[in-house]
């Protein structure tokens, strides 16, 4: 009768070692799902013009003050993402983005055209997801961070 019951002790005490560990293995891996936003939800090609042009009239902006001339027009197409980074900072989902782009400034007497530009963005959706905001390494501080709004929607 012992050894029937200590088959039976010893059975349970296995299925639950195995239950056990089961659980284990999918909390790790459940939980490593969340160490990165999803790359769903990440930015579309609008909002990276938006940050690209924003970076590229902050830098024309303090140009054209310095000459005494018009702010120049600029124009961003064919954007190819070639590494897309999802991340969490400041709690909120990041997203990382390097590739390539071209652009083409109109300045009142002629056009300037570039192409194969290299950008490297971080884009943060804000956390009621409607708007995105472009983030920089403070250059002094690598831990801080600079943030611009890019854009919103209804």
């Amino acid at each position: 009768m012992k050894s029937a019951s200590n088959r039976v002790t010893k059975n349970i005490f296995s299925w639950l070692g195995k239950l056990y560990w089961a659980v284990i293995i999918l909390l790790l891996l459940n939980s490593c799902g969340y160490l990165a936003p999803p790359k769903e939800l990440a930015p579309g090609g609008e909002i990276i013009k938006q940050a690209l042009a924003f970076e590229l009239e902050t830098t024309e902006a303090t140009l054209s003050r310095q000459l005494d001339l018009a702010s120049p027009k600029i124009e961003i197409d064919n954007i190819r993402i070639k590494k897309l980074q999802p991340l969490y900072i400041a709690k909120l989902p990041t997203y990382h983005l390097q590739g390539k782009y071209n652009f083409l400034l109109k300045l009142s007497r002629r056009q300037i055209e570039r192409k194969d530009n290299d950008f490297d963005v971080y884009l943060q959706r804000q956390a009621e997801g409607k708007t995105w905001r472009l983030l920089k390494k403070d250059k002094q501080k690598s831990q801080e961070w600079s943030s611009y709004a890019i854009a919103t929607y209804e």
